[in-house]
């Protein structure tokens, strides 16, 4: 009868260590997984900032070249 109750004991605790195993590598891979996705999005919004620096360079050098030259509708129509 000792033996029985032993073994069921074993297995028992066997199974209590699998589970945990099951959990710790569950959680493992989803640390890498959150790890990994947060050095894309970093990566993602870097780019994206370097675009919209990009683009304001383009306006402000758009908006100086109009600012220096005259507007092509200062006069009005031409009459012939």
């Amino acid at each position: 009868m000792l033996m029985v109750a032993l073994t069921v004991v074993v297995v028992v605790l066997l199974v209590i260590a699998l589970l945990a195993a099951d959990s710790a590598v569950k959680a493992r891979k989803r640390v890498r997984r959150r790890r990994d996705a947060t050095s894309r999005l970093a990566a993602a919004a870097a780019g994206a900032e370097a675009r919209e620096q990009d683009r304001r360079v383009h306006q402000e050098t758009s908006a100086a070249l109009t600012s220096v030259m005259p507007a092509i509708y200062d006069r009005g129509p031409r009459r012939v």
